[in-house]
């Protein structure tokens, strides 16, 4: 296993349009979600973007936002500490799996295990509000999330990330994007509502 303690700055290429690297076809919308991403993508419900309201970025979409999160590891918790919104997440490495019936949240349910020195994330229960990416690639409480970090030197961290939600998607597909090390870097408190000038010029109802 690997020490992926830190404070790291995500790569935010990938947070507009997680898909970027990818054709479309291997990105297979069902019907439904093809049409609601068509309408978001023209900017036009922008002002609808969950963070745009304050609210979480949800998993994947919180790993490229412009802020750095910080990686706090234990042999059977990591703890992942994100300066955007606030917002944390726990990853549980003591072999348990995931309950019948997860309570449904923005950030989902994390466990995970070591595939030699790559940590791999399954994530799940989610509640299908959060958008992949700021085009709007929707989501929906079927969404399964496979994290696959590798520290690939002392200071860059690969991040591969599978998206499989049936009822959205025709099939799972995966990126790949990054995050370096800030090995000085400290977060600094971040509150969305404290003062959100965003929203009043975003178009949208």
């Amino acid at each position: 296993r690997s020490d992926l303690s830190g404070v790291w700055n995500p790569s935010t290429r990938f947070l507009r349009d997680i898909a970027s690297d990818l054709k479309a076809e291997n990105v297979p919308l069902q019907p439904w979600a093809k049409a609601l991403f068509e309408q978001r993508a023209t900017g036009s419900q922008s002002k609808e973007e969950p963070d745009a309201n304050c609210l979480p970025q949800g998993v994947p979409k919180i790993d490229t936002a412009p802020a750095p999160w910080k990686v706090v590891q234990t042999p059977s918790l990591i703890v992942v500490v994100y300066e955007a919104f606030n917002l944390w997440r726990q990853i549980f490495l003591d072999g348990r799996d995931f309950a019948k019936d997860l309570n449904p949240t923005w950030m989902g349910y994390s466990v995970g295990k070591w595939d030699g020195d790559t940590l791999v994330v399954e994530s799940r229960g989610f509640n299908g509000k959060a958008w992949l990416d700021q085009l709007g690639r929707p989501t929906t409480d079927a969404l399964h999330v496979t994290e696959r970090f590798r520290r690939k030197d002392f200071g860059n961290l690969d991040i591969q990330v599978t998206i499989d939600d049936s009822k959205a998607y025709t099939k799972p597909w995966t990126v790949t994007y990054s995050a370096n090390l800030l090995p000085e870097g400290e977060l600094i408190e971040f509150i969305c509502n404290e003062n959100n000038r965003d929203l009043p010029h975003l178009p949208g109802r």
